[in-house]
């Protein structure tokens, strides 16, 4: 028998698949079971269990003061949410002191990741130590520290003070973040920006500035999440101004008003969209 050159022989078919004795059923391949899938989605159900209760009472209608009983469904918390004066303006000064800290921990941490993740200069490696003991450190101490501060330079506690303490511990977190980012950058882009006849401030507004974006936002919005979820530090630098946190653990005692459900689902609602746009925004950078 000849066989031409360029060709390769018939090969023989496949044995047929085993069969199990006496059965005639074919043995396939084992199914494993996923166990990660199923760990992740127990862990996302344990995580967002408080939210859906949240939400789901802001719709109740309760009978007495105390909101923990399912009564009815309602509306009408939703048309009266700013029923309460004091509830509004320690919901007010809880955005804005988050807003503010936002900003300038933004501003701020940025500018830090950026030098610690691109230049080597004295005293980096104390300024890595400094943030990470600040992210470490626990907030008792670091609001005991933050108030004998302000008591020895005799300044009074309240408003500023509780934003100078939130941007204190939300720098590190948005230096972090930015740094982390500033590593993974290619060196050979703004080099190519340069060598077209760019300077440094049309380089990094052209070029780093938008590679550094998705990271920028993650780190603000982390601030914020960060400030206007904090209790402790606020507690010990506050004075006499009442955020959101510190309105709802005073209204444990006489009963919480179905308001604080309403506005901590419409504020959980305000910050899945921003984290929704970051998202959207990175992805169409790439």
């Amino acid at each position: 028998m000849s066989v031409r050159l360029g060709t390769e022989p018939p090969s023989a078919p496949p044995p047929p698949p085993a069969r199990l004795g006496g059965t005639g059923r074919t043995r396939g391949p084992r199914r494993r079971i996923d166990w990660g899938r199923y760990y992740t989605w127990l862990v996302l159900a344990w995580l967002f269990t408080p939210i859906v209760f949240m939400v789901a009472f802001s719709f109740n209608d309760p009978a007495g003061k105390h909101n923990i009983t399912w009564q009815g469904f309602t509306f009408k918390w939703y048309a009266n949410a700013f029923a309460h004066p004091t509830l509004n303006e320690a919901m007010f000064n809880s955005v804005s002191i988050a807003l503010l800290s936002m900003l300038i921990a933004g501003a701020l941490g940025s500018l830090l990741g950026l030098a610690l993740g691109r230049f080597s200069f004295r005293g980096k490696q104390l300024t890595n130590l400094v943030m990470f003991s600040a992210i470490s450190a626990p907030e008792v101490v670091l609001g005991a520290a933050l108030l004998s501060t302000f008591l020895m330079m005799n300044v009074t506690t309240g408003y500023w003070t509780t934003v100078v303490a939130h941007v204190m511990f939300c720098v590190s977190f948005v230096a972090i973040t930015v740094r982390a980012r500033v590593i993974t950058l290619d060196p050979a882009l703004e080099e190519a920006a340069r060598d077209l006849g760019a300077g440094p401030f049309t380089t990094f507004r052209l070029v780093t500035l938008p590679m550094l974006f998705p990271a920028i936002m993650a780190g603000g919005l982390l601030a914020f999440a960060l400030s206007i979820d904090d209790y402790i530090i606020t507690t010990f630098v506050s004075g006499d101004v009442t955020t959101f946190p510190l309105w709802v653990w005073g209204a444990t005692r006489v009963g919480i008003p179905p308001q604080v459900n309403v506005m901590g689902t419409l504020l959980f609602g305000v910050g899945l969209i921003m984290a929704v746009v970051n998202v959207v925004m990175a992805n169409r950078r790439r």
